[in-house]
């Protein structure tokens, strides 16, 4: 059978899904292979270096750089505490002095008696990594990480912000046309992953972030509540570092767009799990897909059969370009020769049987598959 290969959406009710977690400077990591992990599980820990305060303490002083061990009062290598003197002059009989206090806690890193500079080192910063989700760690990288490996539903989705959390799924639309309103949003949503419909806007995503809901997945949202919610226009490099309260999973693009059913139907399924969110996503080189994971206890991967497939007729695709953009279908033809397009360009074309019946004629480049 004729098929190729294009790249695509993953949603699928039961796969095998691994996690590759790195610190980002080398440390400790706290488990082993074998070990079965709850997302939470701290798995690595490290310690970053504080951060670099300079300190003109000749120009503070008034003397020349070359004195100015004459009036410290700490070497190097000494802790500082915020508000402690650390140099003084001897002013005129007693009094007038010039007093230098140390403006962070931390370390004095380094004296210059060439520049009369003081350097300044704020304590460590500690860094703990999580397992992110519940699995069982399938390999150990000494000193920087793990891979995580668990049977779960996953689904990936076209565009999100924020970024890692943890939560239960929870249905608050009974169909994927609906919009996720205000109203819809309760204090007892916290710490949940709320799954909607087609739409949802910038009250509401505010409203969810004031209530401590884990995240939100809809179809759609507009690029202008989206500039609301956040305070500022996106840009083209990866997301998911937002500091916003709450985890957004955008399923089909942008504007009211319905979920796609089989999407819909494989989380509310889900309903009650628990599930970790991360709305980091990457359009350009090295693609970023936002994803919603939710583990399956009790499967094992042994027994899940993973075949990376290429397009074939009967497969599930979207198609991603205009004039049919956001539609669902299923391939039906694969010609092997290439068509000349409107631009007069020759490509290799696939005929997709949408989701109303209607089949058309596309370029490749212009679909992605829905893996499921």
């Amino acid at each position: 059978m004729a098929h190729a290969y294009t790249p695509g959406l993953k949603v699928t009710s039961k796969s095998i899904v691994q996690k590759e977690r790195r610190l980002p400077l080398k440390g400790e990591v706290v488990v082993k292979v074998g070990d079965e992990v709850a997302a939470d599980k701290i798995i690595a820990t490290t310690s970053l270096p504080g951060e670099v305060e300079p300190l003109n303490l000749a120009g503070k002083l008034g003397v020349p750089p070359s004195d100015i061990l004459e009036y410290l009062s700490k070497k190097e290598g000494d802790s500082l505490e915020e508000g402690e003197i650390i140099a003084q002059t001897k002013g005129l009989l007693g009094l007038f002095k010039t007093v230098i206090k140390s403006p962070i806690t931390g370390t004095l890193e380094n004296i210059s008696e060439i520049t009369g500079q003081l350097i300044l080192r704020a304590p460590p910063k500690k860094v703990e990594i999580d397992a992110y989700i519940d699995g069982k760690v399938v390999e150990v990288f000494k000193q920087e990480g793990v891979i995580i490996e668990t049977v779960a539903a996953f689904v990936q989705g076209i565009f999100g912000i924020g970024g890692e959390a943890k939560g239960i799924i929870t249905k608050i639309a009974s169909s994927p046309d609906d919009i996720v309103s205000i109203d819809m949003i309760k204090p007892e949503h916290k710490g949940k992953i709320l799954i909607g419909g087609s739409f949802v806007d910038s009250n509401t995503l505010k409203q969810a972030a004031k209530y401590g809901v884990s995240g939100v997945v809809v179809g759609g949202i507009d690029d202008q509540d989206l500039r609301n919610f956040l305070g500022y226009d996106i840009g083209v490099a990866i997301t998911g570092s937002e500091d916003i309260g709450v985890t957004l999973v955008i399923t089909e693009g942008f504007g009211k767009m319905s979920m796609a059913k089989r999407t819909f139907q494989l989380l509310i399924a889900q309903e009650g799990k628990k599930a970790s969110i991360n709305g980091a996503t990457q359009i350009r080189a090295g693609v970023l897909r936002p994803e919603i994971v939710i583990p399956l206890p009790g499967e094992k991967a042994e027994e899940i059969e993973q075949e990376s497939k290429g397009l074939e007729i009967g497969y599930p695709i979207r198609v991603i370009r205009e004039p049919h953009f956001g539609a669902m279908g299923k391939v039906c033809e694969l010609p092997p020769e290439l068509r000349q397009i409107e631009t007069e360009a020759n490509v290799r074309t696939l005929g997709v049987e949408l989701d109303d019946g209607s089949k058309i004629i596309l370029p490749r480049a212009n679909v992605e598959m829905i893996e499921e």
